[in-house]
């Protein structure tokens, strides 16, 4: 391997390192700061206030879906010397970074002494850095096709930035806690998780994720190879049309969103499982701890068995592993055991699946360059993202319905949980979900086409053709 390709190899895994960081930061420790120390007290005016501002952030979370592809369209549109990402990547990193400061804060006072105000100015910097963190993470993660079109090392790109995202995700979870008590002790005094921790923290967040946007930009290099040299630009009304006849795109999309549902509709519930049917909460660290092993593990793994097996078995086999804990959850009854290698089984393929989901996605950029005759890179690549965006959103819902459905909300307790609940709990997180892994493996295997050899063959076509011209 040449220094070049390594440097930008390490230089992507930090990038994606940084991205995870902000991502869990926002997408999960955000609320714990609002629901625990944003607003002084616990009132009735003070859960008000808490659930509007959980009601804006789902909402504009939702509203901005529809927008990715648009944003996939401005990028692709972008002309400069530091070519079509990187501009969006370092601007959409210093942006967000700089703002999510802002809302791990009160406003300078304004949570408590003007809630009114702080809604208002609130919902103003959330749109402006929800916004700003989707162009970076289309153009970061559109950024594969573009520093490669070899497949093979598009693959070990994707595995730097999976490892780099399992490093950041899963270090930020570990480290929050002691991170907050410990900034929180320096300003107070008090050896406790408060405010001034998490203003601390996301002051981290902030520094590590622009910084490493900073680090991606200066160690990766576009492609410039001729089938990068395209010169018509994306028009808007053909940002939905460049999607829509992509058929690989759309049927792998398709495959995928049925996976994405079924999976987090089970990692939703999985602690009501352990708490209500297994009957012990106090073991659901495992999960935690299994979810970080196995991803380290598998990741590395990917470009391995790339080698011996398609694409198309990694994910195929993926979600038979998946099958295969569902039963093994469905009947492991009071064993911990089971239940224990159940979890190994669910989250071990999670990674391969993703990496497989993304590096096929990445491959049908060539795929519509040569069927359509325009390359977009940007839009074709933001169709992951949203698609984790909409069974992100519907996460929240199926927690919730499953949770009352099951009799396992309130003060519910294992001792209450009768055969009926369990059945009921059953059907939604483990049939229902089976049923749809079921659907996507037919579809993946009936209509996804789209692989290694035939990537080769269509970046052959694509040479041959446009050298001619």
């Amino acid at each position: 391997m040449n220094n070049g390709k390594l440097k930008q190899r390490l230089g992507y895994a930090l990038g994606a390192f940084g991205h995870d960081t902000f991502y869990v930061a926002l997408s999960t420790y955000f609320m714990i700061f609002v629901t625990s120390e944003l607003f002084d007290g616990s009132n009735t005016h003070t859960t008000k206030l808490i659930g509007v501002i959980t009601s804006l952030v789902v909402g504009i979370r939702l509203v901005e879906i529809v927008f990715d592809p648009i944003i996939g369209g401005i990028i692709d549109n972008t002309r400069s010397k530091y070519g079509k990402f990187k501009p969006w990547l370092v601007i959409g990193g210093l942006v967000s970074s700089i703002l999510v400061i802002l809302i791990f804060s009160n406003f300078f006072g304004l949570a408590d002494n003007n809630s009114t105000l702080y809604l208002a100015l609130f919902a103003i910097v959330f749109v402006l850095l929800d916004s700003f963190y989707s162009f970076k993470d289309i153009a970061f993660w559109s950024m594969i096709p573009a520093l490669s079109t070899d497949t093979a090392e598009r693959e070990k790109l994707g595995t730097f930035a999976r490892f780099g995202s399992s490093l950041g995700a899963n270090g930020t979870t570990m480290i929050v806690v002691p991170l907050t008590t410990f900034f929180t002790y320096m300003v107070t005094g008090k050896h406790e998780q408060g405010a001034s921790g998490w203003f601390w923290f996301a002051i981290i967040v902030a520094v590590v994720s622009g910084g490493t946007a900073i680090i991606t930009a200066l160690l990766t290099k576009e492609n410039e190879s001729v089938i990068r040299q395209q010169s018509e630009k994306t028009k808007f009304t053909d940002v939905f049309k460049a999607i829509a006849k992509n058929d690989q795109l759309m049927w792998l999309a398709f495959a995928y969103i049925t996976y994405a549902i079924a999976n987090v509709a089970t990692t939703g519930v999985l602690l009501l499982f352990y708490k209500f049917v297994l009957g012990e909460p106090g073991e659901f660290w495992f999960v935690g701890l299994i979810a970080t092993i196995t991803g380290l593990i598998a990741v590395p793994l990917f470009p391995v068995i790339t080698k011996l097996i398609s694409r198309r078995y990694i994910y195929i086999g993926g979600l038979v592993m998946n099958l295969i804990a569902y039963g093994l959850f469905m009947t492991a009854g009071q064993s911990l055991l089971q239940v224990q290698v159940a979890t190994t089984l669910f989250y071990f393929p999670q990674q391969l699946i993703f990496l497989a989901t993304l590096m096929t996605i990445t491959d049908s950029v060539e795929y519509g360059q040569l069927k359509n005759g325009i390359r977009n890179e940007a839009v074709t690549l933001s169709i992951r993202p949203l698609l984790d965006k909409i069974a992100g959103a519907l996460s929240n819902g199926i927690v919730g319905f499953v949770a009352v459905a099951a009799g396992m909300s309130g003060h519910a307790t294992a001792a209450n949980i009768t055969s009926a609940n369990v059945h009921t709990f059953n059907t939604f997180a483990f049939v229902l979900p089976g049923a749809l892994m079921i659907f996507s493996i037919a579809i993946f295997a009936w209509k996804v086409r789209l692989f290694e050899k035939q990537h080769a063959q269509i970046v052959a076509k694509l040479e041959a053709k446009l050298t001619q011209n």
